[in-house]
């Protein structure tokens, strides 16, 4: 009786954390803050469903459960280091950020803009207009 009631709850509430970190990575300003919610949230959540269905039973391989809820939050936090690092490095802007850049003296940054307000830099990706026209099709 106990059984089918944890993992139920267990299943909601995995659910529930995976619905949190698609909001956050909808919602939230920038890049930084979208990551951190998916992999946060995302993780915890994904780990909750899969114990939630172990906790169920009927599994032919628990171990594999196990090791799929232990790798994946290795995993998630070594690839959100490193995603961050990527896109601080690549100048992605920084918002919501009060004391300055923390790492300004640490890693080089392509110099892209903090919460100033400032337009982007133009990127390689950029359309420019040909010269002698105003870029409008008429």
């Amino acid at each position: 009786m106990i059984r089918p009631v944890a993992a139920a709850l267990l299943l909601a509430v995995g659910v529930a954390f995976i619905a949190v970190a698609s909001l956050g990575v909808a919602r939230l300003p920038d890049v930084f803050q979208r990551m951190h919610a998916a992999t946060k949230a995302g993780g915890i959540g994904s780990s909750l469903v899969v114990l939630g269905v172990l906790v169920a039973g009927g599994v032919a391989r628990p171990l594999t459960g196990v090791l799929t809820i232990a790798l994946m939050l290795l995993t998630l936090s070594v690839a959100s280091q490193l995603l961050a690092r990527a896109a601080y490095m690549s100048g992605a802007p920084l918002r919501g950020i009060d004391r300055g850049d923390p790492l300004a003296g640490v890693l080089d940054r392509a110099g892209g803009p903090a919460d100033d307000g400032e337009a982007p830099a133009p990127q390689a990706w950029d359309v420019q207009p040909a010269p002698g026209t105003d870029g409008t099709r008429g």
